[in-house]
């Protein structure tokens, strides 16, 4: 790798530097903007979408699963949670070891597990194992997610952060996109293996092929650089400059890479961490002590206002976006099937269900799922340009309010077609939220305890989502207005709360 043979002779400690001292956002800025940028925007994006295609793929094959799997409502409810309880473990501990032993090594790490344990979803026959194996998966996704975003903002001048970040979010719809794209072309097919003990049909085809992408960006990410801001806060400067300087030759720019020498801040000191090989024990004593201290900065000034505002946000858009959009193919198998509202066929408490595709178009489900999936593609447009421009505050209050509105007008639609148009405007307008909010969260929060802060938001976002859908999977055979009702006034109160905090436009990050 070309980079390696740049750093193989530097020494990890921090030395003393000749010459000027040149803070990083100048010394990341004379790499230029061009190859190198867009290279990590494809690879980040990658994995920001292989994370999208193992979270949303379960919603995809719960109506071919049911009868193989025996799942009732409930079942179903925690089946779509169970991910995000793995995402919630693993986006605070990932996050937190990604603050102390880099970027990229969590990545690979993290990417690693989620495909494997979707890989071995694929193949359980029973509804446990099955449930277990999409909780280990969790715990991998929960650790690329908040990583991700950390090492591609760490590359970002300040003057692209904003748009840049909002076109890394847009990698999420098209992992929604592929998603559905496969599930509409596997899942409705009669393919597979099947013998008295063991099947192997088209749903765990289509589960075992959304495994390819995070499997692929684990891959990609071995020949990748640490991040430099990263390396700095933790005193290797030399590393640090070797990899702007690696930046500056991929990106071609014709004058001479003139920096000598990186400091982060004029008043940043540098962390040094030290690895004695002082045994197990004492290692995973030392980074639970680390995890600890790193999340109590968050929890006291300057950081406590920005900290618990974020999680409320956190918590109130994922209860609200996770609780309903992992729900919209059972949604629209049911408007299918008996026409009408999918809030008119409520069939008291939760029953063991039965194949009901077998009585309905198939391929309507996956279309709807589709052009739901295709509907985030406007929101994700209007934020990479208005990112800059109006501000991530005001993006992020709207959205919410108005995804809101959106839901509330979920249970007076009176046929599919209406369904699919409000579920689409849903879809759009909660896109622009989400991205806002994904460049809130590397903005606000410093270096050293940025990727621990994603962990700790996508967590408390985790534990929402398994509510949402625990909540959505215990009510929607009583009547599923009733959650409609809790997720819009939800995601208002959110949208509302977001007024709150600062405004991070072109300000430097440290």
């Amino acid at each position: 790798m070309e980079y390696q043979r740049l750093i193989d002779n530097q020494d990890d400690r921090d030395v003393e530097e000749t010459g000027s001292e040149t803070l990083y956002e100048d010394a990341l800025k004379q790499t230029g903007y061009g190859r190198f940028h867009w290279l990590v925007l494809f690879l980040c994006g990658w994995a920001v979408s292989s994370d999208a295609i193992e979270v949303l793929s379960v919603s995809f094959m719960l109506p071919s699963a049911q009868k193989d799997l025996d799942m009732s409502s409930v079942d179903k409810g925690w089946l779509n949670a169970i991910i995000f309880v793995g995402m919630m473990i693993g986006g605070y501990f990932w996050g937190s070891l990604a603050d102390r032993h880099g970027r990229r090594t969590v990545l690979l790490g993290s990417l690693t597990v989620n495909g494997l344990g979707g890989l071995v979803s694929s193949t359980s026959q029973v509804f446990w194992l099955f449930l277990l194996a999409r909780f280990i998966s969790g715990i991998g996704v929960g650790g690329s997610i908040p990583v991700i975003f950390s090492y591609f903002t760490e590359f970002q001048p300040k003057d692209r952060r904003g748009k840049m970040i909002s076109a890394l979010a847009t990698f999420w719809m098209f992992g929604n996109i592929i998603a559905a794209g496969l599930a509409w072309s596997v899942i409705p097919r009669d393919i597979g293996y099947h013998s008295p003990s063991f099947k192997y049909n088209s749903w765990r085809i289509f589960v075992a092929l959304c495994t390819i992408p995070s499997l692929t960006s684990a891959v990609f990410f071995v020949f990748m650089p640490e991040s430099p801001k990263f390396l700095l806060t933790i005193g290797q400067n030399r590393k640090a400059l070797s990899v702007l300087k690696f930046i500056h030759k991929k990106n071609k720019q014709p004058s001479s890479y003139k920096v000598t020498s990186l400091v982060l801040d004029p008043d940043h000191r540098p962390i040094h961490l030290t690895h004695q090989d002082t045994g197990c024990v004492s290692s995973i004593s030392r980074n639970l002590k680390s995890l600890a201290s790193i999340s109590g900065e968050l929890f006291r000034p300057p950081l406590l206002r920005s900290s618990v505002i974020m999680l409320i946000i956190n918590f109130t858009l994922s209860f609200g976006y996770y609780g309903l959009w992992m729900w919209f193919p059972e949604l629209f198998s049911r408007v299918e099937k008996y026409g009408g509202s999918p809030c008119d066929h409520h069939v008291g408490p939760p029953n063991r269900t039965t194949n009901s595709t077998g009585a309905m178009d198939k391929d309507w489900i996956y279309f709807s799922g589709f052009l739901t999936a295709l509907s985030n593609l406007p929101g994700n447009l209007l934020t990479i340009y208005l990112m800059d421009q109006l501000g991530r505050k005001l993006l992020l209050s709207s959205s919410m309010v108005a995804s809101g509105v959106c839901v509330f007008f979920i249970p007076l639609v009176r046929d599919k077609w209406q369904n699919l148009g409000v579920s689409c405007l849903f879809g759009a307008v909660s896109t622009v939220g989400w991205n806002a909010l994904d460049v809130l969260s590397t903005e606000l929060f410093p270096t050293n305890v940025r990727s621990t802060s994603m962990g700790i938001q996508t967590g408390v976002g985790r534990i929402a989502a398994i509510f949402g859908n625990v909540i959505f999977g215990e009510l929607v055979d009583i009547h599923c207005s009733i959650p409609m009702i809790l997720v819009s006034g939800l995601l208002v109160f959110g949208g509302l709360t977001s007024i709150r905090l600062p405004s991070t436009v072109r300000t430097d990050i440290h």
